[in-house]
């Protein structure tokens, strides 16, 4: 009798186990239907609100763009050289602008940011209040007094110039400012032009240390174009020709003063 029931425990047991089996095979057969279930019913809420989940996605996208553009201020006026952020500075970065004046000290330029439709009036913080202009120096150049009648003749106020930072100095931005020839879409580099046309020279690069990268090829570039002039014989580097020496030399010589006085008493 004990011999059956001790043959008759793996039976028992194998039966359990297929039962067991069988539970956990109907379970996952119920958690894999689940699945679609839950995925199918998304899927059908997703379409029976498609505009509400479009809305939802495009608001996200406005709410990443505006932490963008507040955390790298892509679209903030700046009213003074002060507010520009350092790096902007450090990565050479350019800026739009509309020239205001032109003085002796340089350009009185109104920064202009860029403009994105719909997000631009949401971040703008400068409502209501008075725009003020910015003091640009022209970077590495001393103008002429020739130059500086041909800066306020080319230069027109209201005029849209390219400002590439290179440093800062108090209230002053130190830029290579570059504008659009007119009736053109070229722009070129004021900073470069007025030194081809000779009515200035190469000064230093203030605000940039002298061993630097930065400094030798923003010295190389405006001592080039100061070369050109120099060997076209333009503005400052203009010689008179033999002609006009020759002239110069007659009229102060003092035989030539002795007869114009003595032409003027007769």
């Amino acid at each position: 009798m004990c011999r059956q029931n001790v043959n008759n425990m793996p039976e028992l047991s194998r039966e359990t186990e297929t039962e067991e089996e069988a539970r956990g095979r109907q379970q996952r057969e119920r958690g894999n239907q689940s699945l679609p279930n839950a995925v199918s019913l998304i899927s059908q809420f997703a379409d029976d609100n498609l505009t509400l989940v479009r809305n939802i996605s495009t608001g996200l996208a406005i709410a990443g763009l505006i932490v963008i553009a507040r955390s790298i201020k892509l679209i903030t006026k700046f009213q003074a050289a002060s507010e520009i952020p350092a790096r902007f500075i450090e990565r050479n970065v350019s800026l739009r602008g509309k020239v205001r004046s032109v003085t002796e000290k340089g350009l009185e330029v109104e920064h202009v940011p860029i403009y994105l439709p719909g997000l631009s009036p949401l971040l703008s913080t400068s409502k209501g209040v008075c725009t003020s202009s910015i003091l640009v120096h022209l970077v590495g150049v001393e103008l002429t007094a020739e130059g500086k009648i041909w800066l306020q003749k080319n230069v027109a106020p209201a005029q849209t110039v390219w400002l590439k930072l290179i440093s800062r100095e108090g209230d002053t931005l130190h830029c290579l400012v570059s504008q659009s020839k007119q009736g053109s879409m070229w722009s070129y580099c004021v900073n470069e032009e007025v030194l081809k046309l000779g009515l200035a020279r190469t000064a230093p690069v203030v605000g940039v240390l002298p061993d630097s990268g930065l400094y030798w090829r923003l010295h190389k570039r405006l001592h080039r174009a100061e070369v050109r002039a120099e060997r076209k014989g333009q503005g400052l580097w203009r010689q008179d020709s033999l002609w006009e020496r020759a002239s110069k030399a007659v009229r102060d010589s003092a035989l030539f003063r002795l007869m114009r006085r003595i032409f003027k008493r007769t």
